[in-house]
């Protein structure tokens, strides 16, 4: 009986290995056969360089440099401990980080381990000259991104960083994978899919042990492409040096087709923290001062004095005043309860002389006169609670209130005061420095409202037909007349509020604006354009909590004193 048992434990035994082999073979043997075949073949890959980004001359204003790393091939060490303290000793670094970053990303014998990165040249002819007593230990170069000119137009470039788990799960399907560099803000973001290169690499063989057998093939790696911007890098460093270390924005446009010359936002960051991975980075994400933010596209602040403009425009098509209408100014208006203040006392003011002056009694009297929706109603005309539709992300889109707003959101209604408040662009009123250099446009060019943007060629291909839109506004041609002469004589005037800049060869014309925004100073605001016959140029100065508007006229001074010496006007 025993013998019975065994035999026929032995067949079955038998019969289930002729069907584990067969099951191998014929069920499992291509997906086995998929697997081998990857399991000796290895990629070794070889980065090409990012696209460069210039300005509207061809000037590179961020290219790319060289990147030493050092790497260990496994295959090729007799003692890893040995290796790592000689490396760590050329390095100046702690042997046992270096092991760590080793241990984190070994992967095969085959597969080079980076266990520093960004190495100085000096330090990594050091390591090459140490081969001898260090085998197994390459360094390789490899494409960054450079910065020639440091912070220069941070924000306008944005940066570049490793890729996010957000931003892979949107970007998975166009060839993005895990640890690839990609753009974050600005111009790297926006057109980062033509910036990127391609990878490319060998493709080798290698045996059980990881050891290269031969080179199968090789796939040359691709730049990304070129991106040219229609800022003027001279320009540019000009409004960088004028706004300095002051907290705020500067935009200069091109009152014609909305193209951005200059775009300036402080505090600055370095974009190379990103790329060296140094400690700064961890400091512009936890300050207060919110280095990464764009103010000129992302800042909301209100709009002040500035806001009068608006407000003139829409009492003269309305019919509600003309140039002969006057007002008297004892220093501010009684509106129900409320003491509504002037910044000073005016006495009898007509439009000109209100817009000159900046005469606070006078716009309460016109914003009363006109009415809330009749006054939100122009300011979206003129683009404000809406993006301009620039070409660069997180842009936002401000706020204009009115009466059915405060009614459907707040459950409040709207009184006389919060009309006085919106006349001098107070209250709820937000607005973007880049909302108010587009305002300022329709009274440059005389009409209409333009859509800004800063892209100018891609690959050498020519975009700016595709960015470039340019609409009539809707105002009658005399209305603009008006309140341009009006523009004017706020600096030509000698009582004007911009009268500093009256002092420049070049005829500017602009509305300063002083902005509350307690607890701290107001904001200061200069919007203008200049020459004023034939302008060239727009451009808005804000100053963030930086008192009135007289200190963003003498940064405007600055910039248009140092345009002229270096013959850009």
């Amino acid at each position: 009986m025993r013998p019975k048992i065994t035999f026929f434990f032995l067949t079955c035994m038998f019969l289930l290995l002729v069907f584990g082999l067969l099951n191998l073979e014929l069920m499992q043997g291509k997906k086995n056969r998929e697997l081998s075949k990857k399991n000796c073949i290895r990629l070794l890959p070889q980065s090409g360089c990012r696209g460069r980004i210039l300005d509207r001359e061809g000037e590179e204003i961020i290219g790319s440099k060289l990147s030493y790393n050092v790497m260990i091939l496994p295959q090729e060490i007799s003692s890893l401990d040995q290796t790592i303290t000689s490396v760590a000793g050329i390095l100046g670094k702690n042997p046992q980080n270096l092991m760590g970053l080793y241990r984190k990303d070994y992967a095969a014998p085959s597969m080079p381990v980076a266990i520093a990165k960004n190495v100085e040249i000096m330090k990594a002819i050091a390591i090459e000259q140490a081969k001898l007593d260090t085998p197994g230990v390459v360094v390789q170069a490899e494409p960054v991104r450079g910065y020639p000119y440091e912070k220069l137009a941070c924000h306008v470039i944005g940066y570049v960083n490793e890729i996010d788990r957000w931003r892979l799960t949107k970007l998975e399907d166009y060839g993005y994978k895990t640890k690839d560099i990609v753009g974050f803000g600005g111009v790297e973001e926006k057109y980062d899919y033509y910036l990127r290169q391609e990878e490319g690499g060998l493709s080798v063989e290698v045996d059980h042990r990881g050891k290269i057998v031969r080179v199968l093939g090789f796939r040359p790696p691709h730049n990304g492409k070129d991106v040219e911007l229609t800022m003027d890098l001279k320009i540019q460093k000009i409004v960088e040096a004028s706004l300095a270390d002051k907290k705020g924005a500067i935009v200069m446009m091109d009152p014609f087709t909305g193209e951005i010359i200059a775009m300036a936002s402080s505090p600055r960051f370095e974009p190379s923290a990103f790329v060296d991975k140094t400690p700064a980075v961890a400091n512009f994400f936890n300050s207060t001062s919110a280095p990464l933010i764009n103010r000129a596209i992302s800042g909301a602040y209100p709009a002040g004095s500035v806001f009068k403009v608006i407000v003139a425009t829409a009492a003269l098509e309305t019919k509600k005043i003309n140039t002969g209408t006057t007002f008297n100014c004892t220093g501010g208006i009684r509106v129900g309860r409320a003491e509504f203040l002037c910044w000073n006392t005016h006495h009898e003011q007509n439009l000109m002389g209100a817009i000159t002056h900046s005469c606070n009694t006078f716009f309460y009297r016109t914003g009363l006169l006109v009415g809330a929706q009749p006054l939100h109603d122009y300011a979206i005309k003129f683009g404000f609670s809406h993006l301009t539709g620039f070409d660069l992300p997180y842009e936002i889109s401000g706020f204009i209130p009115s009466p059915l707003w405060r009614k459907l959101n707040k459950f409040k209604s709207w009184f006389d005061g919060d009309t006085a408040n919106l006349s001098i662009g107070q209250g709820d009123v937000l607005v973007t420095p880049i909302q108010m250099a587009r305002m300022m446009a329709v009274f440059a060019n005389q009409g209409h409202l333009v859509t800004p943007y800063i892209s100018k060629e891609i690959d050498g291909k020519d975009i700016s037909a595709f960015m470039r839109r340019i609409a009539p506004i809707g105002i009658k041609k005399s209305t603009i007349q008006i309140v341009r002469q009006g523009l004017r004589n706020v600096v030509a005037d000698p009582e004007g509020t911009g009268n500093v800049l009256s002092t420049l060869s070049v005829s500017v014309a602009g509305k300063t604006g002083t902005a509350q925004a307690p607890p701290g100073q107001p904001h200061a605001w200069f919007v203008g354009f200049f020459p004023f016959e034939q302008p060239k140029y727009v451009i808005c100065c804000l100053l963030e909590h930086g008192g009135s508007g007289y200190y963003s006229c003498l940064v405007v001074k600055q910039i248009i004193d140092s345009m002229i010496k270096e013959g850009l006007i």
